[in-house]
């Protein structure tokens, strides 16, 4: 017994030695860092940009995610098998309505693991189809590609990704409130209206005064406190001008964002994904 145990831990041992270094050995996903991420310098900067732009509108636009991943090989994995472990860490698309999508190109990867691949978030597998998803890469981008025409693949590829997704009936991208910015000139107006009024008042209010410098008294008090309330009047009457519709003293910075931003950082809103898609070569 003492030797069957012995056995049995070596064995399990050895297993959970040979599971970590197959562990060791697979391809890190990388962080989700853009729309776009090229590991291989497959596109020139400037196209890198237009492409991400293009994906960066979407989202904004419509709340879509979609992103591009360009790198080496997958090996020891298919493409499959590491685009659903790309999937699980970016979480594309917004929770709840699971509307990512990933094209992924593995440049040198032998064909027996494909090179390209469309993994396809839940919310969007309606219209876009593993049998859609296999002809954009088969039909669209591949050709290009045989070319040696990355950057005209890639854009034909997300061109008809975008329009097989504005076919689903997806909820619209989440709008925030506009922040408030100072006016350029109509705050400054209303204030130099109610200084030229105040003016007014107290070179009368103070005429008035040397002319009957005798008579003051109780009857002073009177007139300032209703000085007071004909200043106060005119404040209010200024705010209310003011407030009343942005126009007084602040605009719209206009714009309409999605619920993620397409500036500064990006990353997953939380959407999921079961291994709809396709893939494919050239």
């Amino acid at each position: 017994m003492r030797k069957l145990f012995l056995t049995l831990w070596l064995l399990a041992l050895l297993c959970g030695s040979a599971g970590m270094a197959a562990a060791e050995d697979v391809i890190p996903v990388p962080p989700l860092s853009g729309h776009v991420i090229d590991q291989i310098r497959m596109l020139d900067g400037q196209q890198r940009a237009a492409l991400d732009g293009v994906l960066a509108e979407y989202e904004t636009r419509t709340g879509s995610q979609i992103a591009v991943l360009l790198m080496s090989t997958t090996a020891p994995e298919a493409i499959e098998q590491y685009s659903i472990r790309v999937a699980e860490a970016w979480k594309l698309g917004r929770k709840g309505v699971d509307d990512g999508v990933i094209l992924i190109v593995a440049r040198d990867n032998p064909k027996a693991l494909r090179r390209l691949r469309i993994e396809a978030g839940r919310g969007v597998q309606g219209s876009l189809t593993d049998a859609q998803s296999k002809r954009i890469l088969e039909d669209v981008i591949a050709p290009h590609f045989r070319q040696n025409d990355f950057y005209g693949g890639l854009a034909a590829g997300v061109s008809a990704i975008t329009s097989l997704v504005d076919q689903e009936k997806l909820p619209a991208a989440q709008r925030h409130a506009p922040q408030a910015q100072a006016d350029d000139g109509g705050g400054w107006v209303a204030l130099v209206v109610v200084l030229v009024i105040l003016f007014i008042f107290f070179s009368a209010l103070l005429k008035s005064r040397r002319n009957a410098r005798n008579r003051l008294g109780n009857n002073d008090w009177g007139r300032g406190t209703g000085a007071g309330v004909i200043i106060g009047s005119i404040l209010d009457q200024a705010a209310r001008s003011a407030a009343s519709g942005n126009s007084g003293g602040f605009r719209s910075s206009g714009g309409a964002s999605g619920g993620f931003s397409s500036g500064g950082s990006f990353s997953g809103g939380g959407g999921s994904f079961d291994g709809g898609g396709a893939s494919g070569d050239w």
